[in-house]
């Protein structure tokens, strides 16, 4: 297994991180994980050199943190550190940040967990947080020794990202990266500014949430031009390890045979081991992706504000992962939840001025999307 620095620590983490928010199940119940096949996967990752796990208060609906607490025992424990989060979203009082986190202490059957994270910070849950005070309620519980140390994990623009990375001593944030969203929310942009700080970059969805296994027929002739052979999934994730400002990158690996595959690829990873031609070519089928998307918006957020407050990137966001990758009912559901985005942000309350349209570099009709955008996700 190839390591690196983790930021700060004097420590380094494996390239790859075992992310346990798509673990194996039994049926199609999405809490009943197959509990022994997970703490085999678990195990095996460990024994090759993983020692890094994510987790979460929600993932699983609870029963992720109870599988790792058992995958970790019989001395496995010693041998890794675990990430897991608060869920930023269900968080309504400042008492509620202690009961959370011992209750996660319990389930992972541990006193102190390595890495605390804020999840799924946006720009409607990290003023709420903020304002209740969960700074200081990290210091105490860093203090207390229930927490080793604090991140976040970012779904919003840049420069919110940029924001929250100078509100705190952060010592890890996690963002989603992939060779298709340079652009997209912290992006590369986020990556670099974060790493400058001394804030160790977490990635998460190397491979978009598996969608990059699975290439439309003219971007797999695309990949079939380089004369070293490789899985999509090796493309995603070399690609992501070619940049030295990645400290890990998490898969979500739900089958035994992925985490062989997974750890082979981990093994071989390094930075800037991809060759110009092998650059250009993810260029290439970078490019092909974008030009099947519905809208050709790159999050540039030019448009913004709107003068009557649509969250314009966010629409077109949620409308181009939909139809791109077949995410429909996932974002529908996100779509209509008002911690993702304000019922006044949405499409609808366009009034059609035309002023985003004037100044967008793609030169979008942003009114004409912004109308089919929002007819297809409230279907």
């Amino acid at each position: 297994m190839k390591y690196r620095a983790l930021g700060k620590l004097n420590w380094e983490v494996s390239a790859l991180g075992f992310g346990a928010m798509r673990l194996p199940t039994l049926g199609n119940d999405f809490a009943n994980i197959d509990e022994h096949e997970t703490i085999r996967m678990i195990r095996y990752a460990i024994d090759k050199g993983v020692n890094y796990i994510d987790t979460s208060y929600g993932y699983h609906k609870g029963n992720s943190e109870v599988i790792i607490g058992k995958a970790l025992k019989d001395g496995y424990r010693e041998r890794v550190r675990i990430a897991t989060k608060l869920p930023s979203h269900d968080v309504r009082t400042a008492e509620d940040f202690d009961q959370c986190l011992n209750e996660q202490l319990k389930r992972l059957g541990i006193k102190s967990v390595d890495f605390y994270l804020l999840h799924h910070l946006n720009k409607l849950v990290w003023p709420k947080m903020r304002d209740l005070g969960i700074l200081r309620w990290a210091d105490r519980a860093i203090a207390d020794g229930r927490i080793g140390y604090f991140g976040f994990s970012f779904h919003d623009n840049y420069e919110l990202f940029k924001e929250i990375i100078d509100s705190y001593n952060w010592t890890l944030c996690q963002i989603q990266y992939n060779f298709t969203d340079e652009q997209f929310q912290a992006g590369t942009r986020g990556l670099h500014y974060a790493y400058d700080k001394g804030v160790a970059v977490v990635v998460m969805e190397p491979i978009k949430v598996g969608r990059l296994l699975r290439p439309p027929e003219g971007i797999a002739k695309l990949w079939e031009e380089s004369s070293k052979k490789k899985t999509p999934q090796e493309w995603a994730l070399r690609w992501v390890w070619n940049h030295p400002e990645v400290a890990v990158a998490l898969s979500g690996m739900s089958k035994f045979e992925q985490v062989k595959e997974n750890i082979g690829y981990a093994n071989q990873s390094q930075p800037h081991n991809l060759n110009p031609r092998e650059l250009e070519l993810i260029e290439r089928v970078r490019d092909m992706y974008r030009l099947m998307s519905p809208i050709s918006c790159t999050g540039c957020g030019y448009c913004l504000p709107c003068p009557n407050g649509v969250d314009i990137p966010r629409v077109f966001e949620y409308y181009c992962e939909a139809v791109n990758y077949s995410d429909v009912t996932r974002r529908r559901f996100m779509y209509n939840d008002p911690n993702m985005i304000k019922r006044q942000e949405r499409a609808d309350k366009c009034i059609k001025c035309k002023k985003c349209e004037e100044i967008c570099p793609q030169k979008i009709h942003i009114p004409e999307m912004l109308e089919k955008a929002h007819a297809f996700l409230m279907e």
